[in-house]
């Protein structure tokens, strides 16, 4: 008979003492690790591993369960802030080069893959779930190593969180191949792959085209005269409710249609961002940014009751603060998740690491070498960014297509006008007198005005990575052509490729769950004796890599901060480490 209650037992001072170890201990690695080389979670990953069944056993099952399940909400909310952190511009100009890298990260070490076949006498099938495990970039360790080093809201900031987004959403359809294949392969068709994909595709498709037609009218006629709506829709407790609402609703969504709840997180952030934008755009309320000051930052009352309650402008030159969601994160979420969640999940990553079975000498070797091929694989990525690179002229091709394409439109919509029209002397008076506005003030010749724009340009280091200035200023290309401020050019130092290429080495929870898939299903072989050792070398491989990529950021991003450091000081100039892509 089942019981109508659960009983309420006081939990003992053991149980209480070992999860409070557990937690200020993952704290206290991630300070002192992220101090030094900004890779807190490897230390927390080994806290995982010593607390959990791999190591001492000092959690239960069931409290390892739970700790694994508060991991992943800590990861979704690591994901929705990261979307927040989003630039749309950026994203936007950067939208095909997140495409090239996503899919060579992906491409490349599914073929490296079946060496495997040599390697340790794997069958097809096996060397195509072992790649697809290693395929995946984990999502929870980028976005740590971004957030933690500052990148997060960078131009190469926003490729690499793209690409791993990606990543992701052919990480889940190859969570759901490898979940219908089991080890026959009969239970395979092509709904298996065609659900998934198109259902993430048409939730980026939809929630786009919601965006711009949709919700944009609507608000552009709702944010002007929002100060006649009631009081409480200005309120910060309103505004936790809107974007908590959207950040739910998305992810359930997503998650009962067939897709990535992580991809939903990080629109539902992304959405937040653009509707904060919307915000900025307009006017702001008084009551609405007093009310969520008062809320963050409690004000000592004043002694004029009538000052209290009503409202006052801001002075002139003083800015008024917005409850955007990035406000909203910090003041609600931001503590639990960086403190209690989030260190949970990298610590469930630690649980899932078969560390008493890896020491072998046959799987360790073979650990290794599969490990550096799968690095290689990643770090194949970063020739998007480097000049000179085999991928150099596929770009070069894409960029002179796109202006062509780009100019041919602009002509063919631009009014014909017939040389009679216009007569010798009326052409030669346009080349020298200013063109007339619409309201009648001179305006510059195109040419004129052009070259002081690409100067202007130069000046602000928007785009070049060379501030010498005995160099003569560049004109820039013309306006029409959209891919100008689209596709910077390629740095000239290899920090950015660096470190896009050792950011998306990392791999983490998608890469175990699909190895682990692949070994309850039997695709890995079955040893009577534990673990396969197909399986072994895999996990070999997604360790070895997931503690590879966030050590060499940390290492590399500490000595560009050194440089940039160097550089601020010695008044001398020079170019950035980072160039555009540290902007």
């Amino acid at each position: 008979m089942a019981d109508s209650a659960f009983a309420y037992h006081e939990p003992s001072i053991s149980t209480i003492l070992n999860q409070t170890g557990l937690l200020l201990v993952l704290n206290i690695v991630n300070t002192c690790l992220d101090k030094l080389l900004y890779c807190g979670l490897i230390g927390q990953l080994f806290v995982g591993i010593l607390w959990g069944t791999p190591g001492a056993q000092w959690l239960d099952r069931s409290v390892e369960t739970v700790i694994q399940q508060l991991g992943y909400l800590g990861l979704i909310m690591l994901v929705y802030e990261g979307g927040l952190s989003t630039s749309l511009s950026s994203l936007r100009a950067n939208m095909y080069l997140s495409v090239a890298v996503a899919f060579t990260g992906i491409g490349i070490p599914m073929a490296l893959s079946f060496v495997l076949m040599e390697l340790v006498s794997a069958t097809p099938l096996q060397a195509f779930a072992a790649g697809a495990a290693l395929s995946a970039t984990s999502l929870g360790t980028t976005f740590t190593i971004l957030s933690t080093t500052g990148l997060i809201t960078t131009r190469l900031g926003t490729v690499t969180t793209s690409a791993a987004m990606l990543d992701d959403v052919v990480g889940l359809v190859m969570v759901q191949i490898i979940s219908n294949l089991g080890g026959s392969g009969n239970s395979f068709s092509a709904l298996t792959v065609v659900r998934p994909l198109f259902v993430s595709l048409g939730l980026g498709v939809g929630v786009v085209l919601a965006c711009r037609f949709v919700l944009r009218p609507f608000l552009m006629r709702v944010l002007p005269s929002r100060d006649r709506l009631p009081g409480f829709t200005s309120t910060p407790q309103f505004a936790f409710l809107r974007y908590t609402g959207l950040l739910v609703g998305l992810v359930a969504g997503a998650t009962y249609a067939g897709t990535s709840s992580l991809l939903a997180a990080y629109l539902a952030g992304v959405i937040s961002s653009w509707f904060d934008g919307l915000l900025r755009a307009m006017p702001v309320s008084t009551a609405e940014s007093s009310s969520f000051r008062q809320e963050a930052s409690p004000q000592p009352a004043s002694r004029d009751s009538s000052v209290t309650h009503s409202p006052r402008s801001p002075e002139p030159g003083q800015e008024r603060e917005q409850i955007t969601g990035m406000h909203i994160y910090e003041h609600y979420y931001q503590g639990p998740v960086n403190r209690i969640l989030t260190p949970m999940f990298f610590a469930s990553i630690g649980f899932a690491i078969p560390i008493t079975e890896m020491f072998q000498g046959s799987v360790v070797w073979r650990g290794f070498v599969y490990a550096l091929l799968m690095t290689f694989g990643k770090m194949c990525t970063g020739l998007w960014l480097v000049r000179g690179s085999p991928v150099s002229g596929l770009t070069t091709f894409a960029r002179i297509l796109k202006a062509s394409l780009s100019y041919v439109t602009s002509c063919l919509r631009r009014p014909l006008k017939s040389q009679s029209e216009k007569s010798p002397h009326a052409q030669q008076a346009q080349h020298r007198e200013p063109v007339q506005n619409t309201d009648g003030a001179p305006q510059e010749p195109s040419d004129n005005r052009s070259a002081r724009v690409g100067s202007n340009n130069q000046k602000e280091g928007e785009y070049a990575t060379n501030t010498d200035s005995d160099r003569p200023p560049q004109r820039e290309p013309d306006q029409r052509t959209p891919f100008v401020s689209s596709l910077p050019p390629k740095p000239k130092s290899l920090y950015p490729a660096t470190i896009l290429s050792l950011a998306m080495v990392a791999r983490g929870e998608i890469g175990y769950l699909i190895a682990s898939l692949a070994e309850s299903n039997g695709i890995f072989g079955k040893d009577s004796q534990g673990s396969s050792e197909t399986y072994l070398v895999v996990v070999w491989a997604i360790s070895l890599c997931t503690l590879i990529g966030p050590i060499s950021v940390g290492t590399l991003v500490k000595r560009v901060k050194i440089l940039q450091r160097q550089r601020e000081n010695s008044n001398t100039g020079g170019a950035d480490p980072l160039g555009v892509w540290g902007i």
